[in-house]
């Protein structure tokens, strides 16, 4: 173990302090419980502990060596070597808010060409930085509707295709307060168009939640939900993979009110599950009411551009009661993950990785289509994801992709009953045609086709 400190800069401290021995600092504890007995395996060099944990480290199977084909909310994608590289500079390392725009600079023009870069992705106005993941976004969007009309509208309509998790952490959010969470349920809308949302929609409605691809992939055009939210007097909250938005209609030309999505596509790899990178933007009139940080540019008293926080109180980030949110803290490093990717690849770079994406997922739904026992549902056009009709179980199935070391799709029937024996299915750029003919000739020879 390495202390920094030497036995000068600790005599020093405590003499500060008024201690003369680091023993008083604890002499409040019980020797009881000082000194208890761990039972730990013998002391290890650094040498033998790195050889350790590489060994246990080791067991784990990841996207490296596995053919990925599992989707549904994050995504093995490609993450240029640039993103890390800037990641790693030692000045982005910090938890500091940056209220002092004269020592925060660097942070600040990096968040504001994040804002910006979402705005043009997601055709809105404004984008804060950010929230904790795409779940928490969409939370979000419900307090911000709520503030809003003042808490005069308590019901907010979500589509049963929403992500799952999305939809159970609304539930966390709120459960016990007076908004009324409603949509129709997975087991009697397996393949609904947003139109079955209309009839729910009434003058008590304060936000209307839909995704886009939604989560069993499918492409909606959400003009005629957004014309009926709207004609309610509610607003339209779209949540987005941003990856898709290289290719797709952006939501802001819908008419969404709010936009929310996933950033981990972004340039942030798959990591066990996070950090990820909570995107949220909407229309300036609604600023106000929007939770997290947001920055703007300005010039000083020389006429330099600078760039500072702004439309945000210090009451956010101290006074619970008057914060527009409690949980609101930003992903710095994602967001500027995101911001380099977004800045390497441009508009045609962002473009191509998205059609990669959606023509490898159209070739890999035709070949699987071919196969006897297995069926694709196409009700509806499709980005990156399909949905998968297989003979047996799909737990099953993935247990036989795996022994052939390919990981297989997203099991749908333990989120909607009626879709079970159905399989998520997930096509990046980073599945070679290779990949997808062995999945293929695996998904054949597990049922005998």
């Amino acid at each position: 173990m390495y202390i920094p400190h030497t036995e000068t800069d600790r005599d020093e401290m405590l003499a500060a302090i008024g201690v003369k021995h680091i023993d008083e600092l604890f002499q409040d504890i019980p020797i009881a419980h000082k000194y208890p007995s761990l039972n730990l395996p013998p002391a290890l060099s650094e040498m033998e502990a790195v050889a350790e944990l590489e060994s246990i480290a080791s067991e784990n199977q990841t996207v490296h060596e596995l053919k990925c084909f599992l989707g549904a909310g994050a995504y093995n994608h490609y993450v240029p070597a640039v993103v890390d590289s800037i990641l790693r500079r030692g000045e982005f390392y910090t938890a500091y808010t940056p209220y002092q725009a004269e020592v925060s600079q660097g942070t600040l023009q990096a968040i504001f060409d994040y804002q910006s870069l979402i705005t043009a992705l997601t055709g809105m106005e404004v984008s804060n930085a950010s929230h904790y993941d795409g779940a928490t976004a969409v939370a979000e969007a419900v307090n911000m509707a709520y503030a809003n009309f003042r808490g005069k509208r308590k019901k907010v309509v979500v589509s049963p295709f929403l992500h799952p998790q999305y939809r159970a952490t609304l539930t966390t959010y709120h459960e016990g307060s007076e908004i009324q969470v409603v949509g129709n349920t997975p087991e009697n809308d397996q393949v609904g168009s947003p139109a079955t949302l209309i009839p729910l929609i009434d003058e008590d409605t304060a936000l209307v939640i839909v995704q886009y691809p939604d989560f069993l992939g499918r492409i909606y055009d959400y003009s005629e939900l957004a014309e009926a939210t709207h004609d309610a007097g509610a607003l339209l909250c779209i949540s987005v993979n941003p990856l898709a938005l290289g290719l797709i209609k952006p939501p802001g030309e819908f008419g969404a009110d709010i936009v929310t999505g996933e950033g981990q596509s972004l340039g942030i790899p798959l990591s066990f599950g996070g950090p990820y990178l909570g995107i949220f933007a909407t229309r300036k009139k609604f600023v106000r009411k929007m939770a997290g940080r947001l920055v703007g540019q300005t010039v000083d008293a020389s006429g330099r551009r600078g760039f500072v926080l702004t439309l945000t109180a210090r009451e956010q980030h101290i006074r619970r009661e008057k914060a527009t949110s409690n949980i609101c803290s930003n992903q710095g490093i994602m967001t500027l993950a995101s911001t380099v990717y977004l800045s390497m690849l441009g508009k045609s770079g962002l473009r191509e990785v998205a059609e990669l994406c959606y023509h490898k997922a159209h070739y890999a739904a035709q070949r699987i289509d071919e196969l006897s026992n297995y069926s694709v549902l196409m009700d509806a056009p499709f980005f990156n994801e399909f949905i998968l009709r297989c003979p047996s179980p799909v737990k099953e199935i993935n247990q036989n992709l795996l022994e052939k070391g390919i990981l297989g799709g997203y099991d749908l029937g333990q989120d909607y009953p009626s879709l079970k024996n159905h399989m998520l299915i997930a096509v990046t750029e980073l599945n070679s045609r290779q990949d997808i003919d062995l999945l293929v000739k695996t998904l054949a020879e597990v049922s005998n086709d």
